[in-house]
């Protein structure tokens, strides 16, 4: 069910129903027995009524006299007539020892045997009709005073009872149901209006929804749309960045590979062909190592939402690195050394970031090393940090361009660098809440310190 509308008008309106049921059984339950309660007293008063006039002292033709009086007096009770039309329904008869009837109704009746049990009791007559009866034993006279009751005249009652009660209730949750759903609409009218407002927002746009006034539940759903709004922008600036980054680097190497490409064809000896082809390897180098960068830089950016990196052992992933780059290093006639000790505790960052950033670092170091250099890579562990530094034996770095080495595209006496190398770095540093400094050695060299911070 899509609907928060239906789905909680249905919750509520059933809900209310099912507590309706029940309590429209229980009152019924409760009704059947106070009038049952209420119509036995009846009877039984009735019974004692009619027993008070039985025992007045009189000479037997005197009570020969009343019986009959009775008799007319109760045959002339009829529906049509001035009294009630449940008099008819309501009997009585008396009966003296000899089992014979002294006094009846016209209703009263009839039994194969008369009634001797005394109390209340559910019965049938000959004509089937139930009937609920209290017998009264008059020892003293010799009497049984038999009062009855047509069960249909209490279920008509209880009939009575149910639909002057029920039926409003039906009603009056019908109304109910109605009101409660306009009450819903109204609540979800804000909800309405800020889903009217996204879909009238342009495609393209961005902007940070500013809905006011603003119910304080939809307040964290407006809160949580302009959090990813705001990732939206910055993924896209980023996305910018990059093809603005890699469309201005890649145009003058795209550019000077032509131009090789075309000395290629014109040369006209041996020399001028094998110079102009080690121009172009040398560009496609060079572009593959711009293109690497770009992408590296792309992946390195932090992103909200990164799941915090599990704790690795860094001296192992930093020694793992190394391996990789000792081949290359040793190529161009420059030693490596690892100084690390053995108790480095495990540190909370990224492996791939960090092997990112020492081949940086172990790269710039090896352009810039004389042949027959040391390059020396140191891992220690402080209160609050770990420092990865990189030293070498080069030229250092002019003291004017120390910040600027870590904008995008600036390489200071590299040509062959795509200028990225340092930016990456910094990149990864500022992820992990750390810093990257670059100081001069002496008598000369430089020396490149990345710091991470504890997590």
């Amino acid at each position: 069910m899509s609907s928060i509308r239906r789905r909680t008008l249905v919750l509520i309106i059933g809900l209310m129903l099912a507590g309706l049921a029940v309590i429209s059984v229980l009152n019924l339950h409760d009704s059947n027995h106070e009038i049952a309660e209420v119509y036995d007293a009846h009877l039984a008063q009735n019974a004692r009524l009619l027993q008070g006039v039985m025992r007045m002292p009189m000479v037997s033709k005197e009570h020969a006299d009343l019986y009959k009086a009775f008799n007319q007096a109760l045959n002339e009770a009829t529906p049509g007539g001035e009294g009630h039309p449940y008099e008819t329904k309501i009997a009585f008869q008396v009966w003296n020892a000899r089992n014979e009837v002294l006094v009846h109704t016209a209703s009263s009746p009839s039994f194969s045997t008369p009634a001797v049990t005394p109390g209340f009791s559910d019965v049938v007559d000959l004509n089937n009709r139930h009937w609920r009866a209290f017998l009264l034993v008059d020892k003293q006279n010799n009497l049984r005073i038999w009062v009855g009751e047509r069960e249909d005249v209490r279920m008509d009652l209880v009939d009575r009872i149910v639909r002057h009660t029920l039926w409003p209730n039906i009603l009056g949750s019908l109304l109910l149901a109605a009101m409660i759903w306009l009450a819903i609409g109204w609540g979800l009218k804000p909800l309405v209006n800020m889903a009217a407002t996204l879909r009238a927002r342009h495609p393209g746009s961005l902007e940070p929804l500013q809905l006011t006034p603003l119910p304080t539940e939809l307040e964290p759903m407006q809160a949580a749309l302009n959090r990813m709004l705001a990732q939206i922008q910055d993924v896209m600036g980023r996305e910018r960045r990059f093809i603005a980054d890699a469309a201005h680097e890649m145009r003058t190497p795209l550019a000077v590979l032509r131009i090789h490409a075309e000395n290629l064809m014109a040369a006209g000896s041996e020399a001028d062909r094998r110079a102009s082809l080690e121009f172009l390897i040398a560009g496609v180098d060079r572009t593959s190592r711009l293109v690497n960068q770009l992408l590296t830089m792309a992946r390195i950016e932090p992103t909200a939402g990164t799941k915090a990196p599990v704790p690795i052992d860094l001296a192992s992933t930093v020694r793992d690195s190394l391996v990789q780059l000792t081949p290359w290093l040793l190529s161009k006639g420059l030693e490596l050394v690892f100084d690390v000790r053995d108790d480095i505790s495990l540190a909370r960052v990224d492996p791939a970031a960090i092997d990112i950033a020492l081949n940086n670092l172990v790269t710039n170091a090896a352009n810039f090393s004389p042949r027959h250099g040391v390059i020396t890579v140191r891992l220690v562990e402080k209160e609050n940090s770990y420092e990865l530094t990189v030293e070498d034996e080069g030229p250092g770095i002019n003291e004017q361009d120390r910040e600027r080495l870590f904008e995008r595209f600036y390489s200071s006496g590299n040509h062959q660098g795509a200028g990225l190398g340092l930016t990456i770095v910094k990149a990864i540093a500022d992820r992990f809440g750390g810093q990257i400094k670059l100081e001069n050695r002496s008598p000369g060299g430089l020396r490149a310190t990345l710091e991470i911070r504890r997590s």
